[in-house]
Protein backbone atom coordinates (compact mmCIF):
# COMPACT_ATOMS: atom_id res chain seq x y z
CA UNK A 1 0.00 0.00 0.00
CA UNK A 2 2.85 2.39 0.88
CA UNK A 3 4.57 1.71 -2.46
CA UNK A 4 1.31 2.29 -4.34
CA UNK A 5 0.94 5.63 -2.59
CA UNK A 6 4.51 6.48 -3.61
CA UNK A 7 3.72 5.89 -7.30
CA UNK A 8 0.60 8.06 -7.05
CA UNK A 9 2.47 10.78 -5.15
CA UNK A 10 5.29 10.88 -7.70
CA UNK A 11 2.77 11.08 -10.54
CA UNK A 12 1.02 14.12 -9.08
CA UNK A 13 4.28 15.82 -8.06
CA UNK A 14 5.53 15.36 -11.64
CA UNK A 15 2.22 16.67 -12.97
CA UNK A 16 2.74 19.73 -10.78
CA UNK A 17 6.37 20.31 -11.83
CA UNK A 18 5.55 19.88 -15.53
CA UNK A 19 2.62 22.28 -15.13
CA UNK A 20 4.88 24.88 -13.53
CA UNK A 21 7.42 24.33 -16.32
CA UNK A 22 4.64 24.73 -18.88
CA UNK A 23 3.55 27.98 -17.26
CA UNK A 24 7.06 29.39 -17.57
CA UNK A 25 7.17 28.25 -21.21
CA UNK A 26 3.89 30.10 -21.75
CA UNK A 27 5.45 33.31 -20.41
CA UNK A 28 3.77 33.11 -17.01
CA UNK A 29 5.71 33.37 -13.76
CA UNK A 30 3.71 31.22 -11.33
CA UNK A 31 5.77 32.60 -8.43
CA UNK A 32 4.38 36.08 -9.10
CA UNK A 33 1.01 35.03 -10.53
CA UNK A 34 0.20 31.66 -8.93
CA UNK A 35 -3.39 31.84 -10.13
CA UNK A 36 -2.10 31.58 -13.72
CA UNK A 37 -0.14 28.37 -13.17
CA UNK A 38 -2.91 26.41 -14.89
CA UNK A 39 -1.75 27.92 -18.19
CA UNK A 40 0.92 25.22 -17.95
CA UNK A 41 -1.63 22.42 -18.32
CA UNK A 42 -1.56 22.91 -22.09
CA UNK A 43 1.97 21.52 -21.88
CA UNK A 44 1.87 19.16 -18.92
CA UNK A 45 -1.25 17.17 -19.80
CA UNK A 46 -0.13 16.06 -23.28
CA UNK A 47 3.42 15.40 -22.06
CA UNK A 48 2.26 13.34 -19.08
CA UNK A 49 -0.15 11.46 -21.34
CA UNK A 50 2.70 10.45 -23.65
CA UNK A 51 4.89 9.33 -20.74
CA UNK A 52 2.05 7.47 -19.01
CA UNK A 53 0.96 5.60 -22.15
CA UNK A 54 4.61 4.68 -22.86
CA UNK A 55 5.11 3.17 -19.42
CA UNK A 56 1.71 1.48 -19.34
CA UNK A 57 2.59 -0.16 -22.65
CA UNK A 58 5.54 -1.81 -20.91
CA UNK A 59 3.45 -2.61 -17.84
CA UNK A 60 0.59 -4.28 -19.71
CA UNK A 61 2.93 -6.29 -21.95
CA UNK A 62 4.86 -7.51 -18.92
CA UNK A 63 1.71 -8.52 -17.07
CA UNK A 64 0.48 -10.38 -20.15
CA UNK A 65 3.63 -12.53 -20.03
CA UNK A 66 3.45 -13.07 -16.28
CA UNK A 67 6.49 -10.88 -15.61
CA UNK A 68 6.45 -9.06 -12.27
CA UNK A 69 6.88 -5.30 -12.75
CA UNK A 70 6.21 -2.20 -10.70
CA UNK A 71 3.78 0.53 -11.73
CA UNK A 72 5.51 3.54 -13.33
CA UNK A 73 7.81 5.73 -11.25
CA UNK A 74 7.55 9.33 -12.49
CA UNK A 75 10.57 11.54 -11.87
CA UNK A 76 9.86 15.22 -11.09
CA UNK A 77 12.70 17.60 -11.83
CA UNK A 78 13.42 21.35 -11.66
CA UNK A 79 14.19 21.41 -15.39
CA UNK A 80 12.84 23.25 -18.42
CA UNK A 81 10.23 20.50 -18.91
CA UNK A 82 9.70 19.63 -15.24
CA UNK A 83 10.58 15.93 -15.40
CA UNK A 84 13.30 13.40 -16.13
CA UNK A 85 10.70 10.98 -17.48
CA UNK A 86 9.40 7.76 -15.95
CA UNK A 87 10.35 4.11 -15.65
CA UNK A 88 9.11 0.74 -14.44
CA UNK A 89 11.21 -1.87 -12.64
CA UNK A 90 11.24 -5.47 -13.88
CA UNK A 91 11.35 -7.71 -10.80
CA UNK A 92 11.33 -11.20 -12.31
CA UNK A 93 13.20 -12.90 -15.17
CA UNK A 94 11.85 -12.67 -18.71
CA UNK A 95 10.69 -16.07 -19.99
CA UNK A 96 11.85 -15.87 -23.61
CA UNK A 97 12.73 -13.58 -26.53
CA UNK A 98 9.07 -13.13 -27.48
CA UNK A 99 8.32 -11.63 -24.06
CA UNK A 100 11.46 -9.51 -24.32
CA UNK A 101 10.36 -8.12 -27.69
CA UNK A 102 6.80 -7.46 -26.54
CA UNK A 103 7.85 -5.65 -23.37
CA UNK A 104 10.59 -3.64 -25.08
CA UNK A 105 8.51 -2.53 -28.07
CA UNK A 106 5.16 -1.92 -26.37
CA UNK A 107 6.30 1.22 -24.56
CA UNK A 108 7.84 3.26 -27.39
CA UNK A 109 5.23 2.17 -29.94
CA UNK A 110 2.39 3.12 -27.59
CA UNK A 111 4.09 6.39 -26.67
CA UNK A 112 4.75 7.46 -30.25
CA UNK A 113 1.15 6.57 -31.15
CA UNK A 114 0.12 9.32 -28.71
CA UNK A 115 2.97 11.71 -29.52
CA UNK A 116 2.07 11.88 -33.23
CA UNK A 117 -1.52 13.18 -32.82
CA UNK A 118 -0.33 15.48 -30.02
CA UNK A 119 2.26 16.91 -32.41
CA UNK A 120 -0.29 17.30 -35.22
CA UNK A 121 -2.72 19.15 -32.93
CA UNK A 122 0.12 21.27 -31.55
CA UNK A 123 1.44 22.20 -35.00
CA UNK A 124 -2.06 23.26 -36.05
CA UNK A 125 -1.93 25.71 -33.12
CA UNK A 126 1.62 26.88 -33.88
CA UNK A 127 2.56 29.88 -36.01
CA UNK A 128 5.09 30.45 -38.78
CA UNK A 129 7.08 33.63 -38.09
CA UNK A 130 10.18 35.38 -39.49
CA UNK A 131 13.26 33.71 -38.00
CA UNK A 132 15.02 37.07 -37.57
CA UNK A 133 12.44 38.10 -34.97
CA UNK A 134 12.78 34.94 -32.89
CA UNK A 135 14.85 34.58 -29.73
CA UNK A 136 15.63 31.74 -27.35
CA UNK A 137 16.18 28.06 -27.93
CA UNK A 138 16.13 26.56 -31.41
CA UNK A 139 15.01 22.93 -31.57
CA UNK A 140 16.42 20.33 -33.91
CA UNK A 141 14.07 18.07 -35.82
CA UNK A 142 13.74 14.44 -36.84
CA UNK A 143 12.57 12.91 -40.12
CA UNK A 144 9.15 12.25 -38.60
CA UNK A 145 8.80 15.77 -37.22
CA UNK A 146 9.77 17.29 -40.57
CA UNK A 147 7.26 15.08 -42.39
CA UNK A 148 4.40 16.01 -40.05
CA UNK A 149 5.35 19.71 -40.10
CA UNK A 150 5.35 19.69 -43.91
CA UNK A 151 1.93 18.03 -43.99
CA UNK A 152 0.52 20.61 -41.57
CA UNK A 153 2.25 23.82 -42.70
CA UNK A 154 3.52 22.98 -46.17
CA UNK A 155 6.95 24.25 -47.18
CA UNK A 156 8.07 26.93 -44.72
CA UNK A 157 9.47 29.93 -46.67
CA UNK A 158 13.18 30.74 -46.44
CA UNK A 159 13.87 32.96 -43.44
CA UNK A 160 10.81 31.74 -41.53
CA UNK A 161 10.41 29.14 -38.81
CA UNK A 162 7.64 27.36 -36.93
CA UNK A 163 7.19 28.68 -33.38
CA UNK A 164 6.02 25.68 -31.39
CA UNK A 165 3.19 26.14 -28.94
CA UNK A 166 3.06 24.16 -25.68
CA UNK A 167 1.17 21.20 -27.16
CA UNK A 168 3.55 20.95 -30.13
CA UNK A 169 6.54 21.15 -27.79
CA UNK A 170 5.11 18.26 -25.76
CA UNK A 171 4.76 16.27 -29.00
CA UNK A 172 8.35 17.13 -29.97
CA UNK A 173 9.55 15.87 -26.59
CA UNK A 174 7.50 12.71 -27.11
CA UNK A 175 9.38 11.94 -30.33
CA UNK A 176 12.73 12.68 -28.66
CA UNK A 177 11.94 10.46 -25.67
CA UNK A 178 10.91 7.67 -28.04
CA UNK A 179 14.24 7.89 -29.89
CA UNK A 180 16.31 8.01 -26.70
CA UNK A 181 14.58 4.93 -25.33
CA UNK A 182 15.01 3.05 -28.62
CA UNK A 183 18.80 3.43 -28.70
CA UNK A 184 19.84 -0.25 -28.97
CA UNK A 185 22.07 -0.41 -25.91
CA UNK A 186 21.93 -2.46 -22.73
CA UNK A 187 18.52 -2.59 -21.09
CA UNK A 188 16.99 0.41 -22.80
CA UNK A 189 13.87 -0.42 -24.80
CA UNK A 190 16.02 -0.56 -27.92
CA UNK A 191 18.43 -2.90 -26.15
CA UNK A 192 15.58 -5.28 -25.29
CA UNK A 193 14.38 -5.23 -28.90
CA UNK A 194 17.86 -5.72 -30.38
CA UNK A 195 18.58 -8.64 -28.03
CA UNK A 196 15.24 -10.23 -28.90
CA UNK A 197 16.03 -9.91 -32.62
CA UNK A 198 19.70 -10.88 -32.64
CA UNK A 199 20.43 -12.53 -29.29
CA UNK A 200 23.91 -12.36 -27.80
CA UNK A 201 25.33 -11.59 -31.27
CA UNK A 202 24.28 -7.98 -30.67
CA UNK A 203 26.26 -7.63 -27.42
CA UNK A 204 29.51 -6.33 -29.06
CA UNK A 205 27.50 -3.68 -30.94
CA UNK A 206 25.74 -2.65 -27.74
CA UNK A 207 29.11 -2.16 -26.03
CA UNK A 208 30.45 0.06 -28.83
CA UNK A 209 27.41 2.29 -29.42
CA UNK A 210 27.87 4.55 -26.34
CA UNK A 211 31.36 5.44 -27.58
CA UNK A 212 29.89 6.36 -30.97
CA UNK A 213 27.68 8.89 -29.18
CA UNK A 214 30.70 10.74 -27.78
CA UNK A 215 31.72 12.49 -31.03
CA UNK A 216 28.08 13.49 -31.47
CA UNK A 217 28.70 15.75 -28.49
CA UNK A 218 29.96 18.29 -31.05
CA UNK A 219 26.35 18.51 -32.25
CA UNK A 220 24.73 18.45 -28.80
CA UNK A 221 26.52 18.26 -25.46
CA UNK A 222 23.76 16.05 -24.09
CA UNK A 223 25.06 13.08 -26.10
CA UNK A 224 28.18 13.02 -23.94
CA UNK A 225 26.09 12.81 -20.77
CA UNK A 226 23.88 10.19 -22.38
CA UNK A 227 26.92 8.09 -23.37
CA UNK A 228 28.33 8.27 -19.84
CA UNK A 229 24.94 7.31 -18.39
CA UNK A 230 24.67 4.30 -20.71
CA UNK A 231 28.16 3.13 -19.75
CA UNK A 232 27.30 3.57 -16.07
CA UNK A 233 24.04 1.61 -16.39
CA UNK A 234 25.78 -1.15 -18.35
CA UNK A 235 25.78 -2.19 -21.97
CA UNK A 236 25.21 -5.92 -21.46
CA UNK A 237 21.87 -7.70 -21.52
CA UNK A 238 20.97 -10.83 -19.52
CA UNK A 239 19.49 -13.70 -21.54
CA UNK A 240 15.85 -14.73 -20.98
CA UNK A 241 15.11 -17.91 -19.07
CA UNK A 242 14.73 -19.90 -22.29
CA UNK A 243 16.85 -18.32 -25.05
CA UNK A 244 16.14 -21.25 -27.38
CA UNK A 245 12.54 -20.16 -28.06
CA UNK A 246 12.45 -18.64 -31.54
CA UNK A 247 11.01 -15.19 -32.15
CA UNK A 248 7.71 -15.42 -34.02
CA UNK A 249 7.62 -13.85 -37.52
CA UNK A 250 5.07 -11.24 -36.44
CA UNK A 251 7.21 -10.12 -33.54
CA UNK A 252 10.25 -9.97 -35.79
CA UNK A 253 8.32 -7.51 -37.99
CA UNK A 254 7.38 -5.46 -34.92
CA UNK A 255 11.03 -5.41 -33.89
CA UNK A 256 12.17 -3.98 -37.22
CA UNK A 257 9.28 -1.50 -37.20
CA UNK A 258 10.54 -0.33 -33.79
CA UNK A 259 14.06 0.17 -35.18
CA UNK A 260 12.53 2.14 -38.08
CA UNK A 261 10.67 4.32 -35.56
CA UNK A 262 14.01 4.96 -33.83
CA UNK A 263 15.53 6.20 -37.10
CA UNK A 264 12.47 8.35 -37.90
CA UNK A 265 12.39 9.95 -34.43
CA UNK A 266 16.15 10.40 -33.95
CA UNK A 267 17.27 14.02 -33.71
CA UNK A 268 21.07 14.46 -34.07
CA UNK A 269 21.06 17.94 -32.52
CA UNK A 270 17.96 18.30 -30.31
CA UNK A 271 18.75 21.73 -28.87
CA UNK A 272 20.58 24.66 -30.42
CA UNK A 273 21.17 27.68 -28.22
Amino acid sequence: MIKRKLHILLFFITLATTTVAGAFLAGVNPLKDPEKVFHGLMFSLPLMSILLVHEMGHYMAARRHGVVVTPPYFIPAPSIIGTFGAFIKIKSPLPDRNALLDIGAAGPLAGVAVAIPVLVIGLLQSEVKPAANLQGISLGTSFLFDLIARLVHGTVPEGYDIVLGPVAFAGWIGLLVTALNLIPVGQLDGGHIAYALFGSRFTPVSRVLPFLLLPMGFLWEGWILWAVLLLFLGTGHPPPLDPTVELTPGRRVIGFISLAVFILCFTPSPVKL
